[in-house]
């Protein structure tokens, strides 16, 4: 009897975790656009946290943006707290269904990015190192356009589907001169 209440709360516990599609955001303002947001420069400050929701690293992102046709780079500058520093290239590439895909030299595979109203969602896996071993782990990353310069990032990192830990970063579009 134990066994098949566990199983029951199990099922429970599973039916309730819905997963929310981007398209529920199809009529939320402001409109994003990537190419016009990420084009430019940027600033990002963000935080990873471990799975306990303590924070383990502090960052500073500086983004250099731009767009030709339907191909945008975006050529990232991280400088974490501890001082040390990494670069990504992220290549983004729009769809003709509207969708995003984007690939970066620590990006396995593609990215693959839906967006609707003033979201989009990424999805990809990431090859992570960590004390000297790689780790290919999902990211679940959704933006939220704030207004035309502000933009909240939320991502959860996970692998074989338990959660490691969060990333949460504020951009700023910087005003052109």
């Amino acid at each position: 009897m134990r066994r098949l209440l566990a199983m029951f709360a199990l099922l429970a516990a599973l039916s309730g975790c819905a997963t929310v599609e981007v398209g529920e955001y199809a009529m939320e303002k402001p409109t994003l656009d990537l190419r016009e947001y990420f084009n430019g420069t940027l600033d990002a400050h963000g935080i990873f946290q471990d799975r306990k929701g303590r924070v383990v690293k502090r960052f500073h992102v500086l983004i250099e943006a731009r767009w030709e046709g339907d191909t945008g780079t975006l050529d990232e500058h991280f400088t974490y707290s501890d001082g040390s520093t990494q670069r990504r290239v992220w290549t983004l590439t729009r769809q003709p269904d509207g969708s995003y895909l984007g690939r970066a030299d620590d990006v396995v595979g593609e990215a693959v990015g839906e967006l609707a109203g003033n979201a989009l969602r990424w999805r990809y896996v990431l090859a992570l190192p960590v004390d000297g071993k790689v780790y290919h782990v999902d990211f679940d990353d959704w933006m939220f356009l704030m207004d035309e310069r502000v933009m909240l990032n939320r991502s959860v990192m996970s692998k074989w589907g338990f959660r490691l830990g969060e990333v949460t970063l504020s951009f700023y579009k910087r005003p052109e001169r």
